[in-house]
């Protein structure tokens, strides 16, 4: 079945020795290769004849006439020429699968943008991006499963293989007011979110909502069954002493609290601690005392709009999609909103987002403050960002369609080490027009591909230009966004969604990766070990 096996690490390739004698399974030995200075590496699979059919994200077969990925969630399932079936026996890395080689299949641990963080550097200035730290060191060899018989997959969903809605909600405009309402909402419309809260009640805004001041609502929606994550710690900034000094002593309002979501620009944030120097050691030592062990990396895959909703389903997160879910804008507003999305997610590149920020920036000084010093800096970033412009659209045959890169492995939960211990990273689609992003040809499709979204969103928001907001006024829900909840929750109700809070879904996906699959004296593949994890039969 394999005629060869190589690794390809920082280090070079290197061919992999195998038992290419055994009828239903090839054991891949790596522990020679692995260094503890690797942290991605790639296992190329040559078979002697070519891979037909790929077990989508949707749990659909599919053909290889487009390149397939699949990762940490989806099946490892592939299909060669003479119908054997091939699938490995857990399901750590992404399998992808080239049209141009279609007898490859590379099995992949950590390639470049799979698992990303945010890292601000130079007093929040400028942004790299970072590969999350992952440990390689398992005591279970990898393996490849052959079957006439079957394959096993597992569901993403604790309703077995349906589709998943999550939200992580952004506290930046709760106020003790805006809060009761919005809790009326989710619970006549049967939806459970996250919300992120401030510990501590300072702010510029005397009316923001903080757990200092609303300990008693905020409580109220934990005992609906919403889970509470922080938001950082308050919503303004203190001096740099003053926030360490809030960090390294804040205590737990309650125990089960294991969420962190960074807010703005707190030199304590995730995103922030190693610009401001805090060691590694302690800012994890800190977390894992407060029981802290979700964290968002910082980055959308994308915006939600029409036909942009489920975060498996890559050709979703591409510049024709999103032309396509923003028809009817009027043509300005168009070329505002696809001048951002190729530079935030297209691009994704640092320097032209600094660029494209500064231009926003200097536009409306030249233009509302008549701050003609700003002509000639708004005139150099200008000419900057137009040949990037004009290379997309004089090749848009071959851009339109290209996934952004930091969605292009569907990147949702992975797991990353800031020193010694292992943090779950979550990755989230943003949603700010909820008569877009959840309306019903949205949810359906969600519904139709199984697929996921982790929301990245401002419930509480009262700009006006935030088209399709929940509040249409300070105390007045967006009836249109009031039927598209309430048709969200029907489905949940009905069992078609999985509507979990985010901890709830990192407590049944941790699960995935103890999963093992061997073949049988028969041939047939099976669950090697005891599982929480739905599964069942493929043919």
């Amino acid at each position: 079945m394999i005629q060869s096996i190589s690794i390809c690490t920082s280090l070079g390739k290197s061919e992999v020795p195998f038992d290419g004698g055994l009828k239903n399974k090839i054991e891949i030995d790596i522990t020679n290769f692995m260094y503890s200075t690797i942290n991605s590496f790639d296992i190329v699979i040559q078979f002697y004849q070519p891979i037909t059919q790929f077990r989508n994200h949707d749990y659909q077969w599919v053909n290889c006439n487009s390149n397939r990925i699949a990762n940490e969630f989806c099946p490892k399932i592939i299909k060669l020429k003479d119908g054997t079936l091939v699938q490995a026996n857990c399901n750590i890395g992404i399998w992808e699968v080239s049209k141009k080689h279609k007898n490859v299949l590379m099995w992949r641990f950590n390639p470049e943008y799979a698992a990303s963080l945010t890292n601000y550097i130079n007093g929040q200035n400028e942004v790299t991006i970072q590969s999350a730290n992952q440990n390689f060191n398992r005591k279970q060899k990898l393996a490849v499963l052959f079957s006439k018989e079957n394959a096993v997959e597992l569901s993403r969903s604790k309703k077995p293989f349906k589709a998943i809605a999550c939200f992580t909600d952004h506290c930046d405009f709760d106020t003790p007011e805006n809060l009761t309402i919005q809790r009326a909402f989710f619970k006549r419309n049967n939806v459970k979110i996250t919300k992120g809260f401030f510990l501590d009640h300072f702010s510029k805004r005397s009316d923001n909502a903080s757990f200092e001041n609303d300990a008693e609502e905020l409580l109220l929606w934990q005992k609906d069954g919403h889970e509470l994550g922080y938001h950082s710690l308050s919503q303004s900034l203190k001096s740099i002493p003053d926030s360490f000094d809030a960090f390294f002593n804040f205590k737990a309002p309650f125990s089960s609290l294991s969420t962190w979501i960074d807010h703005g620009f707190q030199p304590y944030n995730l995103s922030l601690f190693k610009d401001k120097k805090i060691k590694d050691e302690d800012y994890e030592a800190n977390l894992i005392s407060r029981n802290i062990k979700i964290l968002w990396n910082y980055i959308d895959s994308g915006k939600a709009t029409v036909g942009v909703i489920n975060q498996l389903n890559t050709k979703q997160f591409t510049l024709s999609s999103f032309i396509k879910g923003n028809k009817g804008l009027r043509f300005s507003k168009q070329l505002q909103l696809m001048a951002k999305n190729m530079m935030f997610h297209f691009y994704a590149d640092q320097e032209l987002i600094q660029k494209y920020k500064s231009i926003a920036g200097n536009f409306k000084k030249v233009v509302y403050q008549k701050d003609k010093s700003k002509f000639y800096a708004l005139l150099k970033d200008g000419f900057g960002l137009a040949s990037s412009f004009l290379a997309v659209f004089v090749f848009w045959n071959s851009n339109k369609n290209k996934p952004y890169k930091l969605a292009k492995y569907s990147p949702i939960l992975f797991k990353h080490t800031i020193f010694e211990k292992e943090f779950y990273i979550f990755q989230t689609l943003k949603i700010v027009n909820f008569e877009k992003a959840l309306c019903k040809e949205n949810i359906e499709s969600l519904i139709k591909e199984k697929g996921i979204f982790i929301a990245h969103t401002y419930f509480s928001v009262p700009m006006k230009y935030h088209k399709g907001r929940l509040f249409y006024s300070k105390n007045e829900i967006n009836y249109i966004v009031e039927q598209n909840f309430n048709f969200l929750g029907s489905k949940i109700i009905n069992n078609e969604i999985w509507n979990p809070t985010l901890k709830e879904l990192v407590d049944y996906w941790s699960g995935f990766e103890s999963v093992l699959f061997d073949v049988d004296e028969l041939g047939t593949i099976v669950v090697k070990n005891e599982t929480n994890i739905i599964y069942r039969t493929v043919k």
